[in-house]
């Protein structure tokens, strides 16, 4: 049995080279449209894109705090409490 596409290492490092290529698109395109900024800081350069980063990285670390916070033991709903 073969395995599937996604997994295979030579996709990933296509997929890795497209994403990445997408990115400098997005972030170069910020060259050409002028912001319509509410905020001073909304209109530095490539706000969108480490306004995005910061935000999924605090939502990992959130998260992993929220992970330690809800654990259970890997026996939880094994073991016996009479």
């Amino acid at each position: 049995m073969s395995d599937h596409w996604l997994v295979r290492p030579r996709t990933i490092r296509r997929l890795w080279i497209a994403f990445v290529a997408v990115l400098a698109v997005t972030v170069a395109a910020d060259f050409f449209v002028a912001p319509d900024a509410h905020f001073a800081i909304e209109a530095t350069f490539a706000f969108d894109a480490w306004y995005g980063f910061l935000a999924c990285a605090a939502l990992i670390f959130f998260a992993k705090a929220i992970g330690v916070v809800l654990k259970r033991r890997d026996d939880y709903y094994e073991r016996d409490d009479a």
